[in-house]
């Protein structure tokens, strides 16, 4: 038994596991081949590193608290040498879970070169077992739920671990993104071509910005994500869909494709408080956006 996988997650859910071994090793080989997405945070990002992280949310509305100093924040599927070691950066007691262990060594690499103190652990999103139950004031969670062939438990696991009135901020790869063609078809436009909900994985494609080399995954539709985010007892309480558009781009291009089909969904959420008490909150609204790890796929590293 792959000790990655607890053993009562595997004979729930047989089918997870060999999904689970499967994008284990892709990222593990990207992390490797230091392609795009397992190029640890650069140096100038930790000369400020609160105002590099931005404010995870749209323009005109911060959603990431101002000062992070002090708070338990887990970055979820989420090694690759940036979210851990620039949260632990800003003052925050971070712990980092990814499935792949050679991205959770880019992690351990930034953090022993900069004196930071990362709590790493080898795991899967949907099986959070080993941590305890209301213990993050912030779950950062960048592109990561089409690694899994079901979403929902992930939410669940992530309600456990999250304090009430804690917050969480996920990005999603867009189901119509990922059931459309990556370039357009005979007519001149972008053509949907698989079904949005499925249990099989998307058929391998060339590598690009849309999708990861040699993973497997899978569509996931709004019902699934904004629904199972709040029935896992979360309030939705913004989304937006991240500007990759740019006039005058090449058809074919990402940026081409995003003025018709947007590539991520990035939502807020915050955990409710049991009944009867009140919620925890972090203080105040998050400074303008600059530079940070939301604003394309190259610099959000999927884990």
């Amino acid at each position: 038994m792959n000790p990655l996988f607890p053993l009562a997650e595997s004979l729930s859910r047989p089918n997870r596991l060999p999904v689970l071994e499967h994008n284990a090793r892709a990222w593990d080989r990207l992390a490797q081949a230091q392609g795009a997405l397992a190029q640890p945070a650069v140096d100038e990002a930790f000369d400020d590193p609160r105002a590099w992280l931005g404010s995870g949310g749209t323009a005109g509305r911060g959603w990431l608290p101002e000062r992070l100093t002090g708070l338990e924040v887990l970055c979820l599927a989420a090694g690759g040498g940036k979210h851990g070691p620039l949260y632990a950066a800003a003052g925050a007691r971070v712990t980092v879970v990814d499935l792949s262990p050679a991205m959770l060594e880019l992690d351990r690499q930034v953090a022993r070169e900069r004196g930071l103190n990362l709590n790493l652990i080898a795991g899967s999103m949907d099986a959070l077992g080993m941590l305890p139950p209301g213990r993050f004031d912030l779950v950062i969670h960048p592109v990561s739920t089409c690694y899994l062939p079901e979403v929902r438990g992930v939410f669940r696991e992530v309600a456990r671990v999250t304090r009430p009135g804690g917050m969480y901020v996920s990005q999603h790869k867009s189901p119509a993104s990922l059931q459309a063609s990556a370039e357009p078809g005979g007519s001149g436009a972008y053509e949907l071509r698989h079904p949005q909900s499925s249990q099989t994985p998307l058929p391998p494609a060339p590598p690009s910005r849309l999708r990861e080399t040699g993973t497997q995954e899978f569509i996931h539709s709004l019902s699934d994500l904004l629904g199972g985010i709040c029935g896992a007892g979360f309030i939705v309480e913004d989304v937006c869909e991240p500007q990759h558009a740019r006039p005058g781009a090449a058809p074919g291009s990402f940026a081409h494709r995003a003025t018709f089909l947007p590539p991520y969904l990035r939502i807020l959420a915050r955990r409710l408080p049991a009944q009867g008490s009140s919620p925890w909150r972090p203080d105040a609204p998050a400074p303008p956006e600059q530079g940070g790890l939301w604003g394309s796929g190259a610099s959000l590293a999927p884990g």
